[in-house]
C-alpha cells in the first residue's frame, strides 16, 4: 500500500511524464513540414516506473527541439502508431497529434485533480490531529 508521500511522488512523476509527452507532441507539430522527420512518442509511464528510461536524443540537428532538459528521464522513441508517411518521408499527421494533445490535456487535468484531492485529505488528517 502507498503511503502519503509515495502517492505524491508517483503523482509528480505522472505529471512530469505527461508534460514530457506534451513537449514531444509540440515538437512533432513543429516538424510537420520537415522532410524525413519521423513522429516521436514518449515511452510508456510503466517503463518510467520500471526504470527503463533513457535520455531524450535529437536524431537530426535540423529538427526543432526545445532547450532545457526537465524530462531527461523520459525515453523518446519513434511513434509506433504513426498514421502515415508522406512522400517526403515525414510521418507527422497533424490530426493525430491534435488527438494526442487532447488526450494528454485530459490526463493532466485528471492527475492534477487527484493530486489536489490527496493534498486536501492530507491537510484534513493533519488538521484533525491537532
Amino acid at each position: 500500500m502507498l503511503d502519503g508521500m509515495s502517492f505524491f511522488a508517483l503523482a509528480s512523476k505522472r505529471l512530469d511524464w505527461l508534460a514530457a509527452r506534451q513537449k514531444v507532441v509540440s515538437e512533432n507539430i513543429a516538424n510537420a513540414n520537415t522532410p524525413g522527420f519521423r513522429a516521436k512518442e514518449v515511452s510508456g509511464f510503466e517503463a518510467l516506473l520500471a526504470g527503463r528510461q533513457a535520455g531524450i536524443a535529437t536524431t537530426d540537428p535540423r529538427h526543432i527541439t526545445s532547450s532545457g532538459g526537465r524530462h531527461e528521464t523520459t525515453r523518446v522513441i519513434d511513434d509506433p502508431v504513426a498514421w502515415e508517411r508522406s512522400i517526403d518521408g515525414n510521418s507527422v499527421v497533424l490530426e493525430q497529434q491534435t488527438v494526442k494533445a487532447s488526450e494528454i490535456s485530459e490526463s493532466y487535468r485528471l492527475a492534477t485533480q487527484l493530486y489536489r484531492k490527496g493534498h486536501e485529505l492530507l491537510t484534513m488528517s493533519a488538521t484533525g490531529l491537532r
